[in-house]
């Protein structure tokens, strides 16, 4: 049954629509911009208000119970992959990975999936080149297409609307798995999350819990801000202030403690568990330098966070092929760098953020792909490369085990 709520009903719900914000899609001057608005102001909510404070129950409990979260999935989410099929194949490759997770490590995991609405992606430029032509940038289904013409890298905003039904299409098979009944008491999940990145489409998914009245995003369960627009007085830091999901933010290898910790006052103001995550993405050498002062500042303010690592985004290069990869072997270091930095602070590393696809990928160098050459065997990604499910395994093994190398 799809979930109900009061919709905000207007298409400018909020004032961060007033808001500078960066990685924006430019199409507010298109035919069909209002129509498209209007239409999903009106569209039921993809998640409940029920199932956001669930969630949040959930995440409130770990500091007490040191339960552990694996968030995981597409980089970017192919409108095409939204099926049932791939769908269940994916969580599929979830509940593989959160199980092996639970069982090496002896604790209940929260299973997040980067689905159900990873549709926009923010991008280093806002152009690229194919051939003699300059093209705008691939920013995600929801915004523009990834075949590489000038007329389909246009933004549209009807696309915000094919981004609902295919997020209604997967929200609807991942609450078929969570009511299922089948699953043990030590998980649970599989819950949705993406970055809630183009403000045109998160305002208009905003909706009030018929129980308390308080503003919720209704496009996912856990919303995340990226290191690249998480500036405070900016729109995407006051949108996920004022609905009341946990809220992820990205940190990366620039950030200073203080504006950490204001990012953190602004999001979570009455500093309660489970209201919080951060997600810490610096690179295997940068973190040793830069996360253990932002974990103490945190600390000291007393915001009771949820500290996840994402060891991927940090460490992108590009191989001799021209293909974005990722090295296992960095990966790992900077998830147990990250692990270390946290009981080193008295702080529960609370597990992992990363991108996984559901088939056999070649797109990262480590386990079967020995080496860069192997990477055009299977490379599928629409966007940054993802581990495939036995590279991910690797290190769901390591940090169960292993100790960082200094």
């Amino acid at each position: 049954m799809q979930p109900s709520s009061s919709t905000m009903g207007p298409t400018r719900p909020g004032p961060w629509e007033d808001m500078p914000a960066v990685q924006q899609p430019d199409w507010r001057n298109h035919t069909d911009y209002r129509e498209a608005c209007e239409g999903l102001a009106a569209a039921p909510p993809l998640v409940s208000a029920t199932e956001v404070r669930r969630l949040r129950r959930s995440l409130s409990r770990l500091l007490t119970t040191e339960a552990l979260v694996l968030q995981l999935g597409d980089c970017a989410e192919s409108f095409y992959e939204c099926e049932p099929r791939h769908t269940a194949q994916k969580l599929r490759v979830i509940d593989r990975l959160g199980d092996r997770f639970s069982e090496l490590t002896g604790r209940s995991v929260i299973r997040v999936g980067r689905m159900g609405g990873q549709f926009a992606k923010p991008r280093s430029q806002p152009t690229e080149r194919h051939g003699a032509l300059t093209i705008p940038s691939f920013q995600g289904h929801l915004i523009n297409s990834e075949i590489a013409s000038p007329l389909t890298r246009q933004a549209d905003p009807r696309r915000m609307l094919w981004a609902h039904e295919a997020s209604e299409k997967v929200q609807r098979a991942m609450r078929t798995r969570r009511q299922g009944g089948y699953r043990l008491p030590a998980t649970e999940g599989p819950w949705s999350s993406h970055e809630a990145l183009v403000i045109d489409y998160e305002s208009r998914l905003v909706r009030r819990d018929p129980e308390t009245d308080d503003l919720y995003l209704a496009s996912t369960h856990l919303p995340w801000v990226g290191e690249r627009t998480r500036q405070l007085a900016y729109a995407h830091v006051a949108l996920l202030s004022a609905v009341d999901n946990p809220v992820g933010c990205k940190i990366g290898p620039t950030a200073d403690p203080d504006d950490v910790v204001r990012v953190c006052e602004a999001l979570d103001p009455r500093r309660e568990p489970g209201r919080l995550v951060l997600i810490p993405r610096m690179g295997r050498d940068r973190i040793q330098e830069v996360l253990p002062p932002i974990v103490r500042r945190v600390a000291e303010a007393g915001h009771p966070v949820v500290w996840l690592s994402d060891p991927m985004h940090g460490n992108t290069v590009t191989s001799r092929l021209g293909l974005k990869t990722r090295h296992l072997g960095d990966v790992i270091t900077e998830a147990l760098r990250f692990r270390d930095i946290l009981a080193a602070n008295r702080q529960h590393a609370a597990g992992l953020h990363i991108e996984v696809a559901a088939d056999d990928v070649t797109e990262c160098v480590g386990g079967a792909v020995e080496s860069e050459d192997d990477l055009r065997r299977h490379y599928t990604s629409l966007c940054d490369p993802r581990l495939n499910a036995d590279q991910a395994t690797e290190l769901i093994e390591a940090w169960a085990k292993g100790t960082a190398e200094s």
